[in-house]
């Protein structure tokens, strides 16, 4: 009897104990948690993804292929965390980067320590259709690398992007949208930040750098943010067009691409110059069928980083121009077809870089849309005068 009586009181402790442990929680790929405080006065929507690429590549010269290479490793590893504070209109934005890739860029200018924080920022909607940002975040550059990595077309983001983005940065954007007439979207932004990247630690070196973007919706909003998505996963029932226009100016730059690259030391500590970058894009998507088109242009006032007796230190900023065209057929079973085109012309006489052109056709299976997919590439680099490569890519991406 007793013997009965311990088993039964087993029995229930567990099935409590089990049921204590459950905890309702969101829709797959909507986040891990969503909390909400005791007075709806805050709240937290906890989530996280994975990446996980592999690599193979291969010089390619006279119709043969030589020295092979290959590689695997964990691409993103990442949690966010987003919501709103006191108020729905005082949102905020932590995304914290893991994977060696996310953390790596470790230097003196960062106190030497990881670069985990990605994005740690507050949006303020502090009058109708007008919204305040502050803290480290994307600046509103090209479309290409405001899309989320957890939401691209192909493995990975183009040449264009990797040449030219201006990536995160600290400080202070402002944003506004109207309408016009019944559809006609029109949005501003302008944004005053550090100028030197993210997690920098050691304070303003040059001057600021200034971004302005306005971007144009003729036919409307897309569905489910789309205009900032790969692939036409809703397949939008109308035609919907976005265009976007971005200025961006480094006031004093010591860095070699605007706020990214590497810093220009000479004998006076840094070489410091303006540095102007223009981003042209585009979005447009109907019933499965996506194209999106870059256009990057990068300039210097002296592009030659000098000591103070004028003799040049080696290092030059990286000017010159990209074109990136991207398209894809997303069919009924959501398999898509995409193919993209990039063409980067540094400019030879300053940076001694050959053109360089990449032919990429990809494959895609979304399970459920981007929050659980396996993504694959083959790309062709053309470089002329130099060496071409051919690359194989495969990548798994969940993201709760």
């Amino acid at each position: 009897m007793k013997l009965k009586l311990s088993l039964t009181a087993l029995a229930l402790f567990s099935f409590i104990t089990i049921t204590a442990q459950e905890t309702p929680a969101p829709k797959f790929g909507k986040g891990l948690f969503n909390l909400v405080g005791q007075d709806s006065t805050w709240t937290m929507k906890i989530g996280a993804r994975m990446q996980f690429l592999s690599i193979s590549t291969w010089e390619s010269d006279d119709s043969k292929l030589t020295n092979p290479e290959s590689n695997m490793l964990v691409r993103r590893a990442r949690l966010k965390f987003d919501g709103h504070a006191f108020s729905p209109k005082l949102k905020y934005k932590i995304e914290l980067g893991l994977s060696n890739r996310d953390i790596s860029g470790a230097s003196q200018f960062t106190n030497n320590a990881p670069r985990y924080i990605l994005d740690a920022v507050l949006k303020w909607n502090f009058y109708e259709n007008f919204e305040l940002w502050f803290g480290q975040t994307k600046l509103p550059g090209n479309r290409e690398r405001v899309v989320s990595s957890a939401n691209m077309q192909q493995v990975d983001r183009s040449l264009l992007n990797s040449r030219f983005n201006i990536d995160r940065d600290m400080g202070m954007q402002l944003r506004h949208h109207f309408t016009l007439g019944k559809n006609f979207i029109v949005k501003e932004i302008f944004s005053i930040s550090q100028g030197e990247g993210r997690n920098i630690t050691t304070g303003n070196l040059g001057g600021h750098q200034y971004t302005g973007r306005v971007e144009l919706l003729p036919f409307g909003k897309f569905a489910g943010k789309g205009d900032y998505k790969g692939a036409d996963l809703k397949r939008e029932e109308t035609p919907k067009f976005a265009l976007g226009i971005t200025y961006d100016h480094n006031n004093n730059a010591v860095k070699n691409r605007s706020n990214q690259g590497s810093y220009m030391e000479n004998d006076e500590g840094f070489y410091q110059t303006n540095i102007n970058t223009w981003f042209i894009d585009a979005m447009f998507k109907y019933k499965g069928f996506s194209f999106m088109a870059e256009y990057a242009d990068r300039d210097a006032k002296d592009p030659f980083a000098k000591n103070s007796d004028g003799t040049l230190t080696g290092d030059v900023v990286q000017v010159g121009k990209g074109l990136n065209l991207q398209t894809g057929i997303l069919c009924k079973n959501n398999w898509e077809v995409s193919g993209r085109y990039t063409n980067i012309e540094l400019d030879k006489t300053i940076t001694g870089k050959n053109q360089e052109q990449q032919y990429t056709l990809g494959v895609s299976k979304y399970i459920v849309g981007h929050s659980l997919k396996v993504q694959s590439d083959v790309s062709l680099l053309d470089v002329s005068g130099g060496t071409n490569k051919l690359m194989y890519r495969l990548q798994f991406d969940i993201h709760f």
